[in-house]
């Protein structure tokens, strides 16, 4: 079932690179944002979460936790996190539930590849409600940071 904006978002516990069990439960009182992507390594994954690297700090300043959410092993989303010095947390979905949960999830996608997360963004407020939520079809796309944003600065 999508995800809509004023509903509670769903809880979920997953392994970040350090191994650690992580819940969003974890992070009530903190406003969240949640970005799925497909596959580490690739290059309009690889841009997004670089160009959120470089603008951790605007999101700091907005009392905005980032955490990225991608079907990747733990193991590949360390080595992924490493080699471009990502400075948020990142988790792995390895088992496609919170992508599901989520309704991100493609079917098929290329290379026949099955059960990857598609390119979303969802904001989640201090009590664990959902005040953005885009789910996007195509890879290629990135979220509207620019609506993300002013979401984000509504909630600071």
């Amino acid at each position: 079932m999508e995800i809509q904006v004023g509903q509670e978002a769903p809880d979920f516990k997953l392994h970040n690179t350090e191994k650690n069990l992580v819940s969003l439960h974890d992070y009530n009182g903190k406003n969240v944002l949640l970005l799925f992507f497909p596959l580490a390594f690739t290059g309009v994954c690889t841009s997004e979460l670089c160009s959120v690297r470089d603008g951790l700090a605007q999101y700091n300043d907005m009392g905005a936790e980032v955490i990225g959410i991608s079907v990747d092993s733990l193991f590949v989303l360390e080595k992924f996190k490493t080699e471009n010095d990502l400075n948020f947390t990142l988790l792995s979905d390895f088992n496609k539930e919170v992508s599901k949960l989520y309704a991100c999830l493609y079917d098929t996608f290329v290379f026949d590849m099955k059960g990857v997360s598609k390119r979303s963004a969802f904001v989640i407020d201090k009590e664990g409600k959902v005040q953005y939520a885009e789910v996007l079809e195509s890879a290629g796309d990135l979220p509207d940071f620019d609506a993300i944003n002013g979401v984000l600065n509504k909630l600071k």
